[in-house]
């Protein structure tokens, strides 16, 4: 699972199966009038490529919600805290289409988060996994309970770098290209793990 045909890792972003997006623009037709939402998963606990498929699997079995793109996986050095005083994280950044409004979308967040025993009691905690919503559509929002697009985005190379591998023409509302914002932050800690693969699901 983890190398390509011949034993070899292949760094570069496999283009989806035709019949893959075929499945995924069928499905897409089940929802009535979908936005297009970027979440960033996290995780750094336990078994972190496992749970990070897991909520990739847990988001398309969300009603009026469809993953139209997974990332490549991205290791990254936990933030906050001292050097080796916690495991790294595994990243990936998921494009979904859903009918599901903003505050619905947080709250299903939320439930895949606990289903993998996400605690909330401290910040910059380890955790088992960790579903923001960073950009809904074009909506812009300060509610504290659900700022968007998400209000640090655009300083975290671990959200704008798996992002730019599946969107390279990604806009951040209100910060600009995600690629222009990728140039201009710090990629240390952060590095791409071609040896890992998050499926898309069937």
């Amino acid at each position: 699972m983890n190398t390509h045909p011949g034993g070899q890792s292949d760094p570069t972003v496999q283009p989806v199966p035709a019949s893959v997006v075929a499945q995924v623009d069928a499905a897409d037709t089940t929802l009535s009038n979908p936005r297009g939402a970027v979440l960033s998963l996290g995780s750094n606990l336990g078994n972190r490529l496992e749970t990070l498929q897991g909520a990739v699997d847990a988001l398309e079995d969300t009603p009026g919600l469809r993953v139209k793109a997974v990332s490549p996986v991205y290791e990254t050095e936990p933030w906050g805290v001292d050097p080796g005083s916690q495991p790294s994280y595994f990243n990936a950044v998921v494009l979904i289409r859903t009918t599901l409004p903003p505050g619905s979308l947080l709250e299903r967040a939320q439930a895949v988060e606990e289903a993998f025993e996400r605690v909330r009691d401290e910040r910059w905690r380890p955790r088992t996994l960790d579903v923001d919503i960073v950009t809904y559509a074009d909506v812009t929002s300060d509610d504290p309970v659900l700022t968007l697009p998400h209000p640090r985005a655009h300083e975290r190379a671990f959200v704008l770098a798996p992002w730019a591998d599946i969107d390279p023409g990604a806009e951040l509302p209100g910060h600009g290209a995600v690629g222009d914002l990728l140039a201009g932050v710090t990629r240390e800690g952060v590095t791409t793990r071609p040896d890992l693969e998050l499926r898309l699901p069937e």
